[in-house]
């Protein structure tokens, strides 16, 4: 049975607690955890709450919800407060400071294990052999750095099944950004000094790296190599040009710098990262707050759970100093096993950067200040359009796109009052209907997508908006009523004349003709929003769906045919159509390809192709 606030006794409780330090949870009547906190001495924090003199407005109404009160006693306030981070990244409690991060970082990897190594882009844990560089802030910067790198040094960029499967240089070799090592057109030698290249690039040792050059360069000239002197030139041309603007000057350490902005209770976190000396890209984030909070609050909040899942720098340059800066400096130090330093009061060319950070988060603020008001203006025209009788909370979007009926993919999207919810979005393989029928394929997905409603994985949608007519409605309606779900509006957002944006026709389950809508309306620019956000949703998981079935080569499918005898076979026809073509003999004639394994890839590629 739930508790009940009066059934808390705040002074019998607080003559049991310890003075040592520890977390303490508060719960409210339905046993939820609304907030956390750590404390050097139990007993003082905890009672500080209930004297109604030094009580926040803030913390009156959370002390006012107040139904039970658990503790855990650390041996240290430093590991208090690691806990107390982990435990608020972990629950989310409404009146915590909470960072919605839950996105891995990118790092760029290259391998040690390859004769040719591969550099690319990585997520997640770092288990293969090689070097990691990062993080980045977005992968959109990892791939401005590997673009960059390639125009100086070409190392291969591709996928290790693309790699062993090409029978003559690709399109990346003509333009110059590959040596083409796949057919053998570099030796491993003079392969290996580009990796290196790249890695001292990557390490930001480009003094190093461009006397290197300079030396190769006036070697080539003294064997009167004219030409490979002149592309060394070109090579240190470009490589100067490239660490003027992305190094910093009088910079050679690891520093994240670290600007906040808060006001109307929202804010903004904006973190610039600096590895090696190099500039790698900025993020902002926007942390949940509960009420009005000061900078130096939602740095110290901020700070502490950031770094629980990655490694902090040497050095933490800070636009407001946190509450408790020394011991957030002591735990970090501790987790990174290395020393870790805060600090606000910063000269020269970090001054700059701080001061760059501190504009882009006050930008960043006002842009989120502005939207959010902006879509709530939107939800109350939608509301007055569709005649809702409560404002909305909660909208859900369903598109389905696909390639002539095949590998069909359905999008989900959800907007709230704030805007895109993006870790509620989804996406779902069709599978078991006919090709291009999209009746089948949206009744298959909200179908699937309410029954994980009803185990109670995510919230019902007060709105389900369908990109499609009449029959696509009818279809979702179908599905719902299987359910028993009789509370979502379900409305299709059909296609206007010549399909222009502006001209969509709402089409409701409970009335015979489109609703037609303001075309000026705010509520309908929602729609449309949400529409093509659904829209590019399904669109890129088709893609990926699609490229990922390319990719898959019918001869990995073939027991005993190995990365390099898929390499020879490609190389001496040329190509998968001239295989199709070859009979056994021609295949058995190839150097370790014996009858049976010949006969075996012909089986396989002519019952791939249908005959």
């Amino acid at each position: 049975m739930p508790m009940t606030v009066a059934e808390f006794d705040a002074k019998a409780f607080i003559k049991t607690l310890t003075g040592r330090p520890g977390i303490y949870k508060m719960l409210d009547a339905k046993g939820e955890i609304i907030y956390i906190g750590k404390a050097k001495n139990l007993k003082n924090r905890v009672s500080s709450y209930f004297r109604t003199q030094a009580a926040s407005p803030k913390q009156q109404a959370m002390v006012s919800k107040v139904a039970a009160i658990e503790v855990t006693v650390t041996p240290t306030e430093g590991e208090a407060l690691l806990l107390e981070s982990q435990q608020i990244k972990r629950y989310m409690p409404r009146y915590n400071i909470c960072l919605r991060d839950d996105k891995s970082y990118p790092y760029i990897y290259i391998s040690s294990q390859q004769d040719f190594p591969r550099i690319s882009v990585h997520r997640g844990s770092k288990k293969k052999q090689g070097h990691y560089f990062g993080p980045y802030p977005s992968a959109g910067a990892v791939k401005e750095t590997l673009k960059l790198l390639q125009k100086i040094f070409p190392v291969r960029q591709c996928e290790d099944s693309y790699y062993l499967n090409r029978a003559r240089p690709c399109l990346q070799y003509q333009i110059e950004r590959c040596t083409a090592p796949c057919v053998g057109l570099i030796d491993q030698a003079a392969y290996a000094l580009d990796v290196e290249s790249s890695v001292l690039f990557l390490e930001g040792k480009g003094d190093l790296l461009i006397d290197r050059l300079i030396e190769q360069m006036e070697a080539a000239a003294a064997e009167l190599a004219f030409e490979k002197a002149a592309g060394y030139r070109d090579q240190i041309a470009r490589l100067r040009l490239i660490l003027e603007k992305h190094f910093i000057h009088g910079e050679r350490g690891d520093v994240d710098i670290i600007a906040c902005a808060a006001r109307a209770g929202v804010a903004c976190v904006q973190v610039f990262f600096i590895r090696k000396g190099q500039t790698l890209g900025n993020k902002s984030f926007f942390p949940k707050l509960a009420g009005e909070d000061e900078p130096a609050k939602v740095l110290q909040a901020f700070i502490a759970q950031y770094y629980l899942e990655r490694q902090a720098p040497f050095d933490i340059i800070v636009s407001h100093e946190p509450e408790e800066a020394d011991l957030l400096a002591q735990m970090l130090t501790q987790r990174a096993q290395h020393a870790v330093s805060i600090s606000c009061n910063v000269r020269g060319e970090r001054q700059k950067w701080l001061q760059m950070a501190l504009t882009n988060a006050e930008n960043s603020l006002q842009s989120r200040l502005a939207d959010k008001q902006g879509i709530y203006a939107r939800f109350l025209s939608l509301q007055e359009q569709l005649g809702c009788p409560q404002l909305p909370q909660r909208l859900e979007c369903f598109d389905i796109s696909h390639t002539q009926g095949d590998q069909t993919v359905a999008s989900c999207v959800v907007f709230d009052r704030e805007g895109p919810v993006k870790s509620a979005y989804r996406r779902f393989n069709i599978e078991g209907i006919t090709g291009g029928d999209d009746y089948a394929a949206i009744q298959q997905a909200v179908s699937r997508r309410f029954t994980r409603l009803k185990k109670g994985e995510h919230e019902a949608p007060d709105i389900l908006l369908i990109d499609g007519g009449r029959g696509q409605v009818n279809e979702a309606q179908k599905a719902l009523a299987d359910l028993d779900i009789n509370n979502v509006m379900i409305v299709g957002v059909a296609k206007g004349p010549d399909r222009k944006a502006g001209m969509e026709k709402l089409i409701l389950t409970d009335q015979e003709h489109a609703l037609s809508v303001d075309p000026g309306a705010s509520g309908l620019l929602l729609i449309q929003h949400i529409r093509d956000e659904a829209h590019r949703f399904a669109i890129t998981g088709h893609r990926q769906r699609r490229s990922k079935a390319k990719k898959h080569s019918v001869l990995e499918d073939i027991p005993g045919l190995g990365p390099k005898r898929r390499q020879l076979l490609l190389r001496q026809f040329g190509g998968l159509q001239s295989l199709f073509r070859a009979g056994v003999d021609d295949l058995s004639g190839i150097g370790g390809i014996s009858k049976q394994l010949a006969q075996r890839i012909y089986e396989t590629l002519h019952h791939q192709d249908g005959h």
